[in-house]
């Protein structure tokens, strides 16, 4: 057998047995332990994280995560794989940071030449911009984690509104938008699912006081679901201009919807406890919105545009 053909078998071997010894493998494969050794040796310098033990019970093993056999990628599958990689570094922050650089410089450092020569000319003409935001989100990892495994996190909040607060939510959907990441999560304190700012939450760790988690393993929501969840909802409706529409073509939590002359529409259910946001949002966008309803939004707005003619 060639050695890259059985070096990629004991990859996938390894991977399957997570423990055993040289002898064991050597005679699976039909050489030497010596053999064995040497090639244990190189898929360690290639990042298969192997663990020995002396002793009569020792042997191999593998820690930490399994290493996925190599897959064989066209040039330009390999290409897009490397800038969909490339482009998260506009992010202050991934769940997976460490992780991602790693990987990218693995996938870069093993491609023949010419192909890291066509990604070095591409990346003088190829770029993905995320807006550059200050407020480093450094709990992503375990917010992620505990929307996977349906477990609850005791967090502390920073909110513009009501300060800092200590609660227990379980996460149900992670996602990035305009440079910042959200939480969608049901909070045990409200007893509803809100929407948390990652960069504002100041603290997560796993919950220990006994709070059940819920059962949420078939709920599979995506951002444009969120308003299905919403508590003391309130019916939003406007109309937009054409240039309204490309002033909010970006923001995704608004559902936007088009109209074939190019102008839109928003029409959701959104919290009666965001009213001051959306307020302060609709203001910006000037003339080119007219709010149809709710009639308290409309008191907001004309109640901030009161504070702030009082300034001048």
């Amino acid at each position: 057998m060639p050695k890259s053909k059985r070096l990629m078998e004991l990859m996938m071997t390894v991977n399957r047995k997570r423990q055993f010894k040289v002898r064991e493998l050597a005679d699976e494969f039909g050489v030497s332990t010596r053999t064995i050794l040497r090639d244990l040796q190189e898929l360690s310098e290639l990042g298969v994280p192997l663990y020995s033990e002396v002793g009569p019970h020792g042997g191999y093993q593998v820690v930490r995560e399994r290493v996925l056999p190599p897959i064989a990628f066209t040039e330009m599958e390999a290409v897009a794989m490397f800038f969909a990689v490339h482009a998260l570094r506009h992010y202050s922050s991934l769940p997976f940071e460490a992780e991602s650089v790693s990987a990218l410089k693995k996938f870069y450092l093993h491609m023949p030449g010419d192909v890291r020569n066509r990604i070095d000319s591409m990346k003088d003409r190829l770029d993905f911009i995320a807006p550059t935001r200050r407020g480093d989100a450094p709990y992503l990892a375990i917010v992620l984690e505990a929307a996977v495994e349906q477990k609850v996190l005791a967090i502390d909040y920073e909110s513009d509104e009501k300060g800092e607060s200590s609660r227990q939510i379980q996460p149900v959907l992670l996602y990035a938008n305009q440079g910042y990441w959200y939480c969608l999560a049901y909070c045990f304190l409200r007893q509803g699912y809100r929407l948390f700012r990652c960069d504002r939450i100041r603290s997560a760790v796993y919950d220990t006081s006994g709070i059940e988690p819920l059962e949420l393993g078939g709920i599979h929501l995506t951002w444009r679901e969120e308003e299905e969840l919403v508590k003391d909802p309130i019916h939003l409706r406007a109309y937009l201009s054409r240039k309204g529409v490309q002033h909010c073509e970006a923001e995704i939590w608004l559902s936007l919807q088009l109209n074939a002359d190019g102008s839109g529409f928003i029409d959701k259910v959104v919290s009666q406890a965001h009213l001051s946001f959306y307020a302060e949002f609709f203001i910006g966008l000037g003339d080119e919105v007219i709010l149809d309803e709710p009639e308290e939004l409309k008191e907001a707005i004309r109640k901030r545009l009161s504070e702030l003619l009082s300034r001048y």
